[in-house]
């Protein structure tokens, strides 16, 4: 279904973000370092359709190098995943954000790499100054909401080494994995009016280190 960007989305989408019940899950291990991630929301390349941002890693990065990606990154020191996030993606994609801009949050999610992910849902509005740190990003896309609203932009399956479900977002023939994909397909159920958890999605094993 395709979203207008216009301010009776943004309350939509808030309202959503508010009706979801969010979930921080009991059992995380005390030695997961907190980290953030931003869905912004912005308008499409059409400049009529709501989209969210997402980037391609720097091939120049230590981790997770030339991986698609939620802008966003490690926690500081005393700030909230919601004060880390706005840093975040200020510092990757040049938007200054505020915190009267954030729509909610959704569940955390543990990585096999060591991290507690916060995923921060926020307005970014028709801003076009977005201006990419090389350094950090390679490229920057905005992705309609229907792309993954549509029925097969999601595909699960197994793999060896674990017994937990591995989670694939389809983009324009490449295949997004966990936990990026866990994230935005989480965003994609509470924009269903669901309450639909994904810390039990697998990562691939490229991804566990």
């Amino acid at each position: 279904m395709a979203r207008s960007f216009d301010d009776a989305t943004r309350r939509n989408i808030a309202e959503l973000c508010a009706a979801f019940t969010r979930l921080v899950p009991a059992d995380v291990a005390p030695t997961l370092k907190r980290a953030a991630v931003v869905i912004a929301l912005t308008q499409g390349d059409d400049g009529n359709d709501t989209a969210f941002l997402l980037t391609r890693r720097s091939a120049r990065l230590r981790s997770h190098s030339a991986q698609w990606a939620l802008p966003g990154g490690r926690c500081d020191a005393g700030e909230t995943p919601g004060q880390a996030a706005l840093r975040e993606l200020h510092e990757e994609l040049g938007l200054r954000l505020h915190e009267g801009d954030v729509l909610g949050m959704l569940d955390d999610y543990p990585t096999r790499s060591g991290y507690l992910i916060t995923p921060v849902v926020v307005w970014a509005g028709d801003n076009a100054g977005i201006t990419p740190n090389p350094d950090e990003v390679a490229s920057v896309h905005r992705i309609v909401l229907d792309t993954i609203e549509a029925s097969d932009a999601f595909t699960f399956g197994w793999i060896p080494e674990s017994s937990r479900r591995v989670i694939r977002f389809r983009l324009a023939g490449q295949q997004i994995h966990a936990p990026t994909a866990a994230l935005i397909y989480q965003f994609r159920e509470v924009l269903a009016g669901r309450d639909t958890r994904v810390a039990d999605l697998e990562q691939p094993v490229f991804a566990w280190k």
